[in-house]
């Protein structure tokens, strides 16, 4: 370094694996169940449930590869640097880190749209306007120090998951009608369970986030031993959490009711506890808000890591001294998704993100096949995921993908 340069800021190792499952279930939770949970009953009925646990397999097993690469590579945009070791290709690095950002902006455009459903309860104001606020606040959040902003969001993490075991306990202390509908669960033909497809993909996008733990890797005290462990913690509870929340909700409410209904979840609550729909309306906006936040922190990391490995414009690696976080790629995160959500339609959203979603983890399944038959052995205290779940991995989502785009 030539005498008197500046020392340009970075990114510092301050999260723990606290902060990293709460950074995970919050991004996770707010995308998943309190805006999906309608669509989710419309397309399958009774059988829903069924969707999130072949989605939570397939998610399980592209986990494994994420845990060995995100050990061996614990950097921002994570994805783009697995695909860069394993084919050695600029241009196809690059790819993969625009996708992931791409995603993540319709991902947290889902969720900004839905929110609006349960703010307007409250704030009676035209869906845009709610929508332009919301995002705006959430970005001036995102833009603080990552452990002020983490903080914020693990504080609603909490109130979201409390909000979601509130309804299992309401449903459990129904009596046995949860139990004994259970045969209901199963499609009785062929045609139901064919339908069960894209009940599974609106499922991914239910999921989508305890990847994201990757792209904070950088962030990570110790992320040789943090980071697989917040990624399986992660997807445990929210499949826990799903499976119990979505049945209640259909042995609750009929799935036509609930598939019409623009707050789905606040009316379950409601029928199950005879409490005003406003006070699960108050958690799902929680969970929501939270969701959006930690989309941004995510959006930023990947174009703060894609323009510090040289990819993308410099300025989006500038990371601010007061703060430490980059708040130029975190700017135009907010740009992209206030226009994404102003534009597209909630379904089409979570539909889009969801083949997204997939297209990425298909190539963090290939780019970890690919350095193992190199034969480059993980670092000493790494992850280790066997080869063949990751070709399990591949195939899982490659199906789910191809499903996605004949429906």
């Amino acid at each position: 370094m030539k005498s008197g340069q500046e020392i340009r800021p970075r990114l510092v190792r301050r999260l723990t694996l606290l902060h990293a499952v709460l950074y995970g279930v919050g991004v996770t939770v707010g995308a998943g169940i309190y805006v999906l949970v309608g669509i989710a009953a419309r397309r399958s009925g009774m059988h829903a449930p069924l969707g999130f646990l072949f989605a939570a397999v397939a998610m399980g097993l592209t986990a494994a590869a994420f845990a060995e690469l995100g050990t061996r590579m614990p950097v921002s945009a994570s994805e783009a640097a697995y695909v860069q070791e394993a084919f050695k290709r600029r241009w196809l690095s690059v790819l993969m880190g625009l996708v992931v950002v791409a995603t993540a902006i319709v991902s947290a455009a889902t969720i900004s749209a839905g929110s609006v459903s349960y703010i307007g309860v409250f704030v009676p104001l035209p869906p845009s306007a709610l929508i332009i606020g919301v995002v705006l606040l959430m970005g001036l959040i995102a833009s603080l120090a990552t452990t002020q902003s983490i903080g914020f969001a693990g504080l609603m993490t909490l109130i979201e998951v409390g909000g979601l075991c509130l309804i299992i306990v309401a449903g459990l202390s129904q009596g046995t009608e949860v139990l004994n509908r259970l045969p209901e669960l199963i499609p009785a033909d062929a045609d139901l369970w064919l339908s069960l497809g894209g009940t599974t993909l609106i499922a991914v996008f239910a999921f989508i986030g305890f990847e994201h733990v990757v792209n904070i890797a950088e962030e990570l005290k110790e992320p040789s031993w943090t980071l697989p462990r917040a990624l399986f913690v992660t997807l445990g509870i929210t499949a826990l959490l799903y499976m119990l929340v979505i049945w209640i909700s259909v042995t609750a409410v009929e799935p036509a009711e609930l598939a019409a209904s623009p707050a789905p979840l606040a009316l379950v609550f409601e029928r199950l506890t005879g409490m005003p729909l406003l006070t699960m309306s108050v958690v799902a906006i929680v969970a929501t808000l939270n969701g959006i936040v930690v989309h941004m922190i995510m959006i930023a990391r990947v174009l703060y890591g894609l323009a510090d490995q040289g990819s993308l414009p410099a300025p989006l690696a500038r990371v601010s001294r007061r703060t430490r976080t980059p708040v130029i790629a975190t700017s135009m995160a907010v740009a992209a998704i206030l226009g994404m959500t102003l534009a597209v339609p909630l379904e089409g959203l979570a539909d889009l993100a969801s083949l997204g979603t997939l297209a990425v983890f298909a190539g963090v399944n290939l780019a970890l096949i690919a350095i193992k038959h190199r034969g480059t052995p993980p670092p000493e205290g790494s992850f280790d995921c066997p080869i063949w779940i990751a070709y399990a991995g591949l195939g899982s989502s490659l199906l789910l993908l191809l499903f996605g785009l004949l429906q």
